[in-house]
C-alpha cells in the first residue's frame, strides 16, 4: 500500500479531515437516529396507504353490498308455497274479480293471466266520448258497486250510468284441472226518467298478456261468436258469446256486432287501443226504427310519432280480441268460459243453469252473513243490512292479485332499483283512486275479512311478509305492474327503506290468535297455528326492523322516519309514513322528535309477539319484558302527556307560530309580470322553533286510548272521554272528528294545493278504534266505566246513521266524512276501512 500524499493547506482554512477518520460517537448516535426516524415515518406512511387502500376497497364492496340489500328478498322460507294459488291447489280461488281497477273482469291467480274484461259506451248521446272501462271518479257514475260477493263462488254489482243500470253477475262451477268454468250475466235497464230507450254498446274482451294464444271463430259475417285459447295454467279453453235477448226465456235481440283482434304490448294500454280503434262508418238499423251511424271497433292504428319509427311486433298470434255488441235496452247478454280439461260438466252454465245456481249462491251467502254479523237479530232493518252487504261484498270484490316489481331506493342507491319481482293478494282501499296495495289500509281491511273468510286473511298476510327484503322492511305502498303504476303519479312511486307504515297487520294477526282461542269455528281456524309457524320468522325481523329503524332519541321512544324535509312549502311538514299524512306533528321536522302513535303501535306489536311466540313454544321473554315498558303508564306520561293540553302529545322542535303568506316576486320596473316566476304560497315562521310538546289534538292524542295501551284508572282516560265528547274539540254527531276545533290548524290547507287531509274530516278507522276502545273500558271495571258506556252507545249510533245516510243519498261508502255536515267526501267508493262500519253493526271488536 502507497504512502499517502499530504496536501499543503494555507490561510485559515481547516484541516481536511482523512478519510479513515472516524466520525464521533455522538454524531454516529445521531446520524443512526435520523435513520431510524426516516425509516419509521417512511413505514408509517406505507402503513397508512396500505390502511387506506384496505379501506376504501372495504367501503366501496360495503357500499356495494348495503346497496343491494334493499332488493335482497329475506332469507327464511316463504310463508306461502310456490303453487299455493294454483289452479291445482286452490282451484276455488284460482279464478276471480282479482282487477279491482276495472268496472267488470275477471284473472286469474297467476303470474301472467288471461284476463277478461268489459268495456261499454252509450251511444248517441250528446258527449262524443263516453267510454268506460276503468274505475274513474270522472266518470261521474250515480254509483256502482257489489252488491253480493262471496269472495269465492259468486257476484252481483250494479253499475248506475246516467239513464241505465247495468247489473253485471258472474259465477263459477269448479272441475277439471285449470280452475273450472265460469259465466257473466249482464243485464241493462233504462231508467225512469229516460225519456226513450238508450243504445249501448258493450265491449267484452279478453288479453293474453304476454303469454298465450287466442283464436276468433266468426259467424254471420262480423259476429264474434267464441275465443278459443291455450295458455300454462289454463290448458285449452273456449270464451263463447251468446246473443243479447230480452230475458232469459225470450227471444233473441236485433243487435250491431264489431269486432277487434290486435296485440297489445301491456294492460295498461287496453282503452287507449280502443278508442284509437273506434268509427263512426257503421250503421244501426234495427227493423222499427231509424238507421243511425254509431260508433264502433275497426282496425286499430297505432299513433306514430314524429321522427320516431315503432318496431314491429314480433308476436305473430293475436293477444288482445274485443267482440262488441250494439243493442237497445232493456237486454241481457251471457258470456260463458269453459275449461278443456272439464270433461265431465253436467250442463253449460248459461240461461235457467245459470240463474239457478246464482240463487243457490245468494242462500247461501245470505244465511252465512247473518250467521256471522247477525244484524236481523239485532233488529237493523232490511235496508241496513243490504248495505252491510254491500259494504262487505265491495271488500271482497275489490280482492286484487297484482304481480311486478316495485321501484325502491335506500340511502346507499344512488338512484332507484327494481325490487325483486313478487305477487300480492290484497284487497285495496278504493277501486277508482287507490287500486293497490297499502300495508297499513291492509290491517284494517283484514279486521273484516277475518271474520268472513280466515283463510283469505291467512293468504293475504303471507303474500305481504313474503315480499319482505333482508332487512325486515315491507314497501309500505305496493305498485307491481305497468297497470297498477298507471294510476300512480310518479313522485309518490319510489319507496325508500327507512319509511314504515302502522304495523296494523298485527290487529289482524290478534283476530286470528283471537278465533283459535275462542274455538268457536275449529274448522276455519285450525291451519292458523302451522301459518303463524312458518310466518314467525319474518315477523321476528319485521317487528326488530321497527323497533330498531323508528327508534327515538330518548330510551323507549319512537319516531317515524321520512317526514317531508321541505320546510318552506309546507305549512306542516307531512308525515306519510305515519298514515295521518297532514296531521300537525312538530313544526321543524328533527331526530328529537318523539311521536305517541307510534310508540303505542309498538306496545301493541310487541304484546303480540309475546302472544305468538308463547303460542309457538318460542322464546317470548324478551318481547313480553319490552311489551311491559312500553305499556307502562308513567313511562308514556313522562314521554308523551302534556300538561298544557292535558292530553297526550308528540314533542318536537316547534312552534305554532306559522302560516302561508304569497311570497314576493320582484318584477323590475318596465317588464312585463309573464317573464317572472308566479307567486307562490310558502310558509312564513314568526316565531323561532324550541323543542317542546306539539300540542295539536286528535287523532294522534287518543292512541293511548286507542290501542288500549292506558289504565282503566288511569286519570287520565277521564281527560280523554271528556276531550271525546267536547263539540269544541273532538265529538260531531258523525263521529270523532280528527283535529280538534280548536287547534290553529284545523281545515287550514298545507300548501297551495293540498287541501286539509287528517285536519277535521272524520275517519272510519281511527273511529272503529275508539268504538272498540269504549267497548273494552266499557266491559272492564274502573271508574270511568259508566261514561265509557255512554259514549260508546252515542257514537257507534251516529257512525252508522250518517255512513249509511250518505250511501243511501249518494250511492258510495266514502273516503272520509265532512264533520260540520257529515258528508262524505275523498275517493269514493273507498269501501277499504270504511267498511268497518260493518263490524260495529255487529258489534264484533
Amino acid at each position: 500500500m502507497g504512502r499517502q500524499r499530504k496536501r499543503v493547506v494555507t490561510g485559515d482554512a481547516p484541516p481536511y479531515s482523512r478519510r479513515d477518520e472516524r466520525p464521533s460517537a455522538i454524531n454516529r448516535k445521531e446520524k443512526k437516529k435520523k435513520t431510524d426516524i426516516g425509516k419509521l415515518f417512511i413505514n408509517i406512511s406505507i402503513g397508512l396507504c396500505i390502511f387506506s387502500l384496505i379501506w376504501f376497497f372495504y367501503a366501496v364492496y360495503m357500499r356495494s353490498s348495503l346497496s343491494k340489500r334493499v332488493v335482497t328478498l329475506h332469507t327464511s322460507p316463504c310463508v306461502l308455497d310456490a303453487n299455493s294459488t294454483s289452479a291445482k291447489v286452490s282451484p276455488e280461488r284460482f279464478w276471480g274479480s282479482y282487477r279491482p281497477q276495472v268496472y267488470f273482469g275477471m284473472k286469474t291467480r297467476s303470474l301472467r293471466s288471461i284476463v277478461t274484461g268489459m268495456m261499454w259506451m252509450r251511444q248517441f248521446s250528446t258527449s262524443d266520448m263516453n267510454l268506460r272501462h276503468t274505475c274513474e271518479q270522472g266518470d261521474r257514475l250515480q254509483g256502482y258497486g257489489w252488491l253480493m260477493h262471496d269472495g269465492l263462488t259468486f257476484g252481483i254489482q250494479e253499475i248506475r250510468d246516467n239513464d241505465f243500470t247495468l247489473t253485471t253477475e258472474f259465477v263459477k262451477r269448479i272441475g277439471g284441472d285449470h280452475g273450472g268454468d265460469w259465466s257473466w250475466r249482464i243485464t241493462a235497464k233504462q231508467h225512469s226518467s229516460a225519456p226513450q230507450p238508450p243504445v249501448i254498446s258493450l265491449m267484452f274482451y279478453a288479453a293474453a298478456d304476454m303469454q298465450g294464444s287466442l283464436q276468433t271463430h266468426m259467424e254471420e259475417r262480423n259476429r264474434l261468436a267464441s275465443i278459443t285459447g291455450y295458455s300454462e295454467e289454463l290448458g285449452n279453453f273456449k270464451i263463447t258469446f251468446r246473443k243479447p235477448v230480452t230475458g232469459e226465456l225470450s227471444s233473441t235481440k236485433y243487435a250491431s256486432y264489431n269486432y277487434l283482434q290486435t296485440l297489445t304490448s301491456g294492460l295498461e294500454k287496453l282503452t287507449d287501443i280502443v278508442k284509437l280503434s273506434l268509427n263512426r262508418r257503421f250503421v244501426f238499423s234495427p227493423p222499427s226504427g231509424e238507421k243511425r251511424h254509431y260508433i264502433g271497433v275497426d282496425t286499430y292504428k297505432p299513433p306514430q310519432h314524429q321522427n320516431q319509427q315503432k318496431p314491429a311486433d314480433p308476436r305473430k298470434e293475436s293477444d288482445f280480441v274485443v267482440h262488441q255488441v250494439t243493442v237497445q235496452t232493456p237486454f241481457q247478454i251471457e258470456v260463458l268460459f269453459e275449461s278443456g280439461s272439464f270433461y265431465n260438466r253436467p250442463n253449460q252454465l248459461v240461461s235457467s243453469v245459470m240463474t239457478q245456481e246464482l240463487e243457490r249462491r245468494k242462500t247461501e251467502f245470505n244465511a252465512k252473513f247473518e250467521k256471522i254479523f247477525g244484524l236481523e237479530s239485532k233488529g237493523f232493518s232490511q235496508t241496513h243490512i243490504k248495505f252491510a252487504k254491500a259494504a262487505l261484498s265491495n271488500m271482497l270484490g275489490g280482492m286484487g292479485y297484482f304481480y311486478g316489481e316495485s321501484v325502491v331506493q335506500s340511502i346507499y342507491n344512488e338512484y332507484p332499483l327494481l325490487y325483486p319481482e313478487g305477487a300480492l293478494f290484497t284487497a285495496v282501499p278504493s277501486r277508482s283512486f287507490f287500486p293497490r296495495g297499502f300495508l297499513w289500509d291492509e290491517g284494517f281491511h283484514q279486521l273484516l275479512l277475518s271474520k268472513w273468510d280466515p283463510q283469505l286473511t291467512r293468504e293475504t298476510i303471507g303474500h305481504w311478509f313474503d315480499l319482505m327484503n333482508i332487512e325486515g322492511w315491507i314497501p309500505r305502498e305496493q305498485i307491481l305492474g305497468d297497470e297498477a303504476r298507471s294510476k300512480v303519479p310518479a313522485e309518490f312511486i319510489v319507496q325508500r327503506n327507512e319509511n314504515a307504515n302502522p304495523p296494523t297487520l298485527f290487529l289482524a294477526l290478534q283476530e286470528l290468535i283471537n278465533q283459535l282461542s275462542s274455538k268457536s269455528d275449529e274448522g276455519a281456524s285450525k291451519p292458523t297455528l302451522p301459518f303463524l309457524r312458518r310466518l314467525f320468522p319474518r315477523l321476528k325481523t319485521w317487528f326488530e326492523w321497527y323497533n330498531t329503524t323508528q327508534m327515538g332519541p330518548k330510551p323507549n321512544s319512537y319516531r317515524w322516519r321520512g317526514r317531508d324535509k321541505d320546510t318552506n312549502l309546507y305549512l306542516n311538514p307531512k308525515t306519510l309514513t305515519s298514515g295521518l299524512d297532514d296531521y300537525p306533528r312538530a313544526s321543524h321536522p328533527s331526530a328529537d322528535e318523539r311521536h305517541v302513535d307510534l310508540h303505542c303501535w309498538m306496545a301493541l306489536s310487541s304484546g303480540i309477539m309475546a302472544s305468538i311466540a308463547q303460542l309457538l313454544g318460542e322464546p317470548h321473554q324478551d318481547y313480553k319484558i319490552l311489551h311491559d315498558v312500553l305499556r307502562d303508564n308513567n313511562l308514556l306520561s313522562d314521554l308523551h302527556w302534556s300538561e298544557q293540553l292535558r292530553a297526550f302529545s308528540d314533542y318536537g322542535n316547534h312552534t305554532q307560530n306559522v302560516s302561508l303568506q304569497r311570497e314576493k316576486v320582484y318584477v323590475p320596473p318596465g317588464q312585463p309580470r309573464h317573464q317572472f316566476p308566479v307567486a307562490r304560497l310558502v310558509r312564513s315562521v314568526r316565531r323561532a322553533p324550541k323543542l317542546q310538546y306539539v300540542n295539536a289534538l286528535g287523532y294522534v292524542s287518543l292512541f293511548p286510548f286507542l290501542l288500549q295501551i292506558l289504565q282503566p284508572n288511569s286519570p287520565k282516560l277521564e281527560h280523554i272521554l271528556r276531550d271525546m265528547r267536547d263539540p269544541n274539540k273532538l265529538w260531531t254527531p258523525f263521529g270523532l272528528r280528527s283535529l280538534s276545533k280548536t287547534d290553529p290548524l284545523y281545515m287550514e290547507r298545507n300548501t297551495e294545493h293540498d287541501p286539509p287531509y287528517w285536519r277535521g274530516p272524520v275517519w272510519i278507522n281511527i273511529n272503529y278504534l275508539a268504538i272498540r276502545a269504549l267497548y273494552h273500558y266499557g266491559n272492564t271495571e274502573g271508574p270511568y266505566q259508566e261514561k265509557a258506556v255512554d259514549l260508546y252507545k252515542e257514537l257507534r249510533t251516529n257512525i252508522i246513521n250518517n255512513v249509511y245516510a250518505q250511501y243511501a243519498e249518494t250511492g258510495y261508502i266514502w273516503e272520509q266524512y265532512n264533520d260540520s255536515t257529515g258528508r262524505g267526501q275523498g275517493s269514493h267508493p273507498f269501501t277499504g276501512w270504511s267498511s268497518l262500519t260493518v263490524l260495529m253493526m255487529a258489534e264484533h271488536y
